[in-house]
């Protein structure tokens, strides 16, 4: 997501005895170098190569790194239902748009520019015990506690989602976690680029464990965010949990 500088390039030869007004042309050179950058290098023969920026140059150099902070203009887009009807006689296209969005259901797709993302539920996955199948509320806030770990234990989260109108770029998942009002933990888990279908989309995280002892157990707050490359977010979840000795 060029502009020409100019730089002016000169010699300093050595001053020979019988050349006139040496002194001065010395005096001239230097005089010019008031008000621009100079960098000298040195070489076996004595001389220096000396180089002047002139203020045409610094200024041009300042409007390059304007330019490089500039937004890089778009044409126009259109939604996804609408890249789904162009060319659709022709078959090698068709197919192409098919290996790329995958198997697209027409009907979820919108006549929006904007994806959304609808996250149905979150699972805590233990060899120890049968699945934890947390439905998210409305609000995205659960009241009270919402679910116990057991200390020592391994675990894996799955969310189930869905994803309707348009391509969700950069799906991210973000976890913060504090106990006693101290941040403990902090994780982020990229999942994925999706397109819109009707069967909802499964992601499962690594595996964790959960940590054990004295200090360990008690009630913890936490926040979950589930965002996309431009930061959009589609559930922001603020709940809490405890880590006992065992399940409940």
């Amino acid at each position: 997501m060029s502009v020409a500088t100019v730089k002016d390039m000169g010699f300093d030869d050595k001053v020979k005895d019988n050349e006139e007004g040496a002194g001065d042309d010395t005096s001239r050179v230097h005089a010019g170098n008031t008000g621009t950058d100079h960098e000298e290098s040195g070489d076996e023969g004595g001389g220096t190569l000396s180089r002047h920026r002139s203020e045409s140059s610094i200024a041009a150099t300042e409007d390059e790194d304007d330019d490089g902070e500039r937004k890089i203009e778009l044409g126009p887009q259109c939604t996804l239902k609408e890249q789904l009807e162009k060319d659709k006689d022709d078959e090698s296209l068709r197919r192409w748009k098919e290996q790329l969005l995958g198997s697209v259901d027409i009907n979820s797709v919108g006549e929006t520019l904007e994806p959304n993302v609808k996250i149905l539920s979150l699972a805590i996955k233990s060899a120890d015990r049968h699945d934890i199948v947390l439905a998210i509320p409305e609000g995205g806030n659960p009241k009270g506690l919402w679910f116990t770990l057991k200390e020592g234990s391994r675990y894996r989260l799955m969310f189930t989602f869905q994803v309707e109108n348009n391509i969700v770029s950069g799906l991210k998942y973000t976890n913060t976690v504090w106990k006693t009002g101290i941040k403990v933990d902090s994780s982020k888990e990229m999942i994925g680029t999706f397109s819109p279908q009707a069967e909802p989309y499964t992601h499962e995280m690594p595996e964790e464990t959960t940590p054990s002892g004295m200090f360990a157990r008690g009630t913890y707050s936490a926040r979950s965010k589930f965002v996309d490359d431009d930061n959009k977010c589609y559930l922001e979840i603020n709940y809490t949990f405890d880590i006992r000795r065992e399940w409940q």
